[in-house]
């Protein structure tokens, strides 16, 4: 379980890193930069709403 917490936050950081990247630089795959930053926080998050373990039973 701890494997894909590490996993799930190198991700998140990644991503938002990937996201300042994408401003700081003036070229041209700028905007291909962006996409990966929220390709990569899209993937953390799923990540953390699919791994096992995660899931709570609900009565009603």
């Amino acid at each position: 379980m701890f494997i894909l917490y590490a996993l799930y936050v190198v991700l998140f950081l990644l991503g938002f890193y990937l996201f300042g990247l994408s401003f700081a630089i003036d070229s041209d795959p700028s905007g291909f930069i962006f996409a990966a930053g929220v390709i990569a926080v899209s993937l953390a998050l799923a990540l953390m709403v699919h791994a096992p373990g995660t899931a709570r039973r609900q009565d009603s």
